[in-house]
């Protein structure tokens, strides 16, 4: 009986060249085993590659049971050549094995005493794609290689003489070639690490293996940098000493999951490094010279985002990138000579028209299927019924999805997109719609699948065996782990969003509890406002939200009652951060006293706690908004008599005045009047600055309906002394950036006109007011604002 033949296929990862070469090696020498680099946990689900449905780009996800975030992929696309292998095998119905090391040595725990050892180990275990493992060496060898050929760029050199060449006669030339290359390379020790001495151990040993199960033509697919070392056969007491110092084996799983060209080509994370994957996925796909048609291609695209190109332009770019292949001393013209073409022609110079072929045509944003045989944790599965009931495909390319919440389709896919959203899963992410409403009715979303959503789903299944009972419990779970009221109030309105009864009364617990411990006004202001954006949702999801309204009406009178002393000595920064508080509760407030009726009919389905320990009634959230108002004018009345650490800062008393103006509460008068207080001499020049800025926060526009109040400002600002001014600028340049253009340059006119505080006068050479001509535009402009006119008794007869 004749020894068994091993025929040693070193190839680079993802190179279609390689794919081809490999392609054609196989057909040649016909193997009856089929040997490739990767996890052997993979062994029990190859065959799933004959499925119709298992769609490349995919990629191999394994994991460790106990730990899920332990995790490594192994991405695979069309013209990868390991893919070729297990195509060629499960066609030809040959045995197919993976023979790299164990997914579970990679995911056991280092021993403390190889350090050194054990750094590349824990790339896998953080879920850094395999395929950048596998480079082993420091040093790059076909950058080695490239250099030693005379070429200083490693990736046009390999495309010349491998990725752009057909197969010859001897489709296994090649690979000798290659290997013995990469046996100069090893010869002189460049590269090697104690990982690839491991992972060729194992090779070894399953090679072996392979020729005690009777095998006679053994094909081995692996990087082309451990050909040298699978070639020299040591004993196998050598290679179990070797692997005898591996770390015990964790229990894992492994299934195909969906990738992504978009993340074959990002070189951290996940990614596998390949830049131009769209490019290599028609390099290997077409028949003949790629280059027109890969511009036909191009030329599609930037017609469809309305770039002129005509066929004409297609024409000219083929005969530039040829012309610039045989000027560079290529065989073909590559990717380099075809974008130069694009650039000049097509794109007639454009950088910005280039980047849009680059984004969809060199990398793509293709995605890979997966068959349902494939194996899935329950949550998984769960998530693949509703995507499909509910219409909604996962797709690589960002895709706008506008959701009317009143259809029950869209309802259920916002609850959805939410709970995943709570899992760490963010398929989804609330985007502006297009379509302008202030209606609590719609929604905006952007999708975007992502593979590594597989392992965080992996990490949710902990939770439950199906999207809701998974978000409901890490609803839960997070409440109870949560360390502010903040955060609660946000946990509560997610748990509304995502449609999670079952979670809410629980959470509501904790933020009761939460609540009544917490003192700290700042942190009852900042969780206020999400408990009232929930109250919103409750008419058009259906929810029972009387809980939610009891509590965010305690919030509230508790706020009121803290406010005042709560903003009393602090500091710019901490007055600058209770500034968005005070604008947030005061718009939250004025949604929750604005029909107490509804709120206390919410109140009343329920009897739980609340964080204030009392039920709201009509009478109190009525007069919600008047104690607000006397919480902000006791705030505005805090003035610093004896310092600034006696009170409140100028920025917020400000504020506190402008929300009143702007409620009706107080009259323009009396803001005048506390204008005029407030930049007196006797207030320090930074505290009056601070509360020009918060009063003028959200518009200027009064300055120029009420003169006086500008005139005030006039006056201060030209009194404030040289070195005053220098310290109080920066507040009135920011104060005044932040105005309306309009009123900014009006302002500086009616400044410039002076003098201030009177009405602007009316030169006496125009006349008196035309009334006539005035009424006749009265029924135009009522139109325009959509109103019935109203034109003067007297004027109703006249002919205009």
């Amino acid at each position: 009986m004749t020894a068994p033949e091993v025929a040693l296929l070193g190839i680079r990862h993802h190179g279609p060249g390689s794919a081809r070469a490999v392609a054609a090696a196989l057909a040649q020498w016909r193997p009856d085993a089929v040997l490739i680099e990767g996890p052997p946990e993979a062994d029990g689900i190859v065959h799933l590659a004959a499925e119709k449905d298992l769609v490349p780009p995919v990629a191999l996800l394994a994991h460790a049971v106990d730990d899920p975030a332990k995790a490594a992929f192994w991405p695979y696309a069309e013209f990868s050549p390991e893919w070729v292998a297990i195509r060629h095998a499960v066609e030809h119905d040959l045995p197919v094995r993976f023979i790299d090391l164990p997914a579970g040595h990679g995911f056991a725990p280092a021993p403390e005493e190889d350090a050194e050892g054990t750094a590349e180990e824990g790339k896998a275990v953080e879920g850094t794609a395999a395929e950048e493992e596998d480079t082993g060496p420091v040093a790059d060898p076909l950058a080695l290689l490239a250099e030693a050929a005379g070429h200083d760029d490693a990736e046009r050199w390999w495309e010349d003489v491998v990725e752009h060449r057909a197969p010859g006669d001897d489709a296994l030339a090649p690979f000798a070639a290659v290997a013995e290359a990469m046996g100069a390379l090893r010869a002189e020790g460049l590269g090697e690490s104690r990982r690839d001495l491991l992972r060729e151990a194992y090779m070894r040993q399953q090679i072996r293996a392979a020729r005690r199960a009777g095998h006679r033509r053994i094909a081995v697919v692996c990087g082309a940098f451990h050909v040298p070392a699978l070639e020299r056969m040591p004993t196998v007491a050598h290679d179990r000493a070797l692997l005898a110092a591996l770390p015990k084996k964790v229990r894992t799983d492994i299934t195909w999951v969906p990738w992504t060209h978009r993340r074959l080509s990002q070189a951290t994370g996940y990614g596998a490094g390949v830049q131009s994957p769209g490019w290599y996925h028609h390099l290997f796909t077409t028949d003949g010279d790629p280059v027109p048609r890969w511009l036909t291609r191009a030329a599609d695209l930037l017609r469809a985002e309305d770039h002129p190109v005509s066929s004409a332009h297609v024409i000219e770019a083929v005969r530039l990138a040829e012309t610039l292949a045989v000027l560079r001393g290529r065989p073909l013209a590559g990717l380099t000579e075809t974008l130069d073409a694009v650039r000049a022609v097509l794109c007639e110079g454009s950088d910005v028209a280039l980047e849009l072929v680059r984004d969809r045509l060199v990398v793509g944003d293709a995605l890979g299927e997966v068959p349902d045989a494939a194996p899935a944790v329950p949550l998984q599965r769960d998530l693949t019924r509703l995507q499909r009931s509910l219409r909604l495909k996962p797709e690589a390319a960002p895709k706008d999805v506008d959701l009317d919440l009143r259809k029950d389709t869209d309802a259920a896919r916002s609850r959805l997109l939410h709970r995943l959203r709570l899992l760490g899963v963010d398929w989804g992410v609330p985007a502006r719609s297009s379509v302008n409403s202030t209606g609590t009715f719609r929604e905006s979303w952007r999708l975007c699948w992502q593979p590594e959503f597989a392992v965080r789903i992996a990490e949710a299944a902990q939770w439950g065996t199906t999207v809701e009972e998974a978000a409901a419990n890490k609803a839960v779970g997070t409440a109870r782990a949560a360390g502010e009221l903040a955060e609660l109030t946000g946990l509560v309105e997610t748990c509304l969003l995502a449609g999670l009864s079952g979670a809410l009364p629980a959470v509501m617990r904790v933020l009761a509890d939460c609540a009544a411990l917490d003192t700290d006004v700042a942190h009852l202001a900042g969780a206020l406002p999400a408990l009232v954006r929930a109250l919103r949702y409750g008419d058009v999801r259906g929810t029972d939200h009387g809980a939610l309204a009891e509590a965010a009406a305690g919030l509230a009178e508790r706020i009121c009652v803290g406010l005042p002393p709560g903003c009393v000595g602090l500091d710019a920064r901490g007055a600058e951060a209770m500034r968005g508080r005070l604008d947030e509760v005061h718009g939250a407030i004025g949604l929750l006293a604005a029909d107490p009726a509804d709120a206390t009919a919410a109140g009343s389905t329920t009897a739980d706690t609340t964080a204030a320990g009392t039920s709201p009634d009509p009478d109190g959230l009525a007069g919600l908004a008047d104690r607000w108002a006397a919480a902000l004018r006791s705030l505005a009345r805090r003035e610093p008599a004896g310092g600034p650490a006696t009170g409140a800062p100028g920025l917020l008393r400000g504020r506190a005045v402008r929300l009143l103006l702007d409620d009706g509460r107080l009259d323009s008068a009396e803001a005048g009047r506390r204008l005029r207080l407030v930049l007196s001499a006797a207030n320090a020049p930074a505290d009056a600055a601070g509360w020009v800025e918060g009063f003028l926060t959200g518009g200027g526009a009064l300055l120029l309906h009420d003169p006086r109040l500008l005139a005030l400002l006039d006056e201060w600002l030209t009194g404030v002394s040289g070195e005053a001014f220098t310290d109080v600028l920066p507040l009135l340049r920011r104060t005044f950036a932040g105005l309306e253009a309009g009123v900014r340059t009006t302002i500086g006119g009616r400044v410039a006109a002076g003098p201030l505080g009177e009405p602007p006068a009316v030169d006496a050479a125009a006349g008196e007011l035309d009334r006539a001509r005035a009424d006749a535009a009265v029924p135009v402009v009522a139109l325009l604002l959509g109103i019935r006119p109203r034109i003067p008794r007297q004027a109703a007869g006249r002919d205009t």
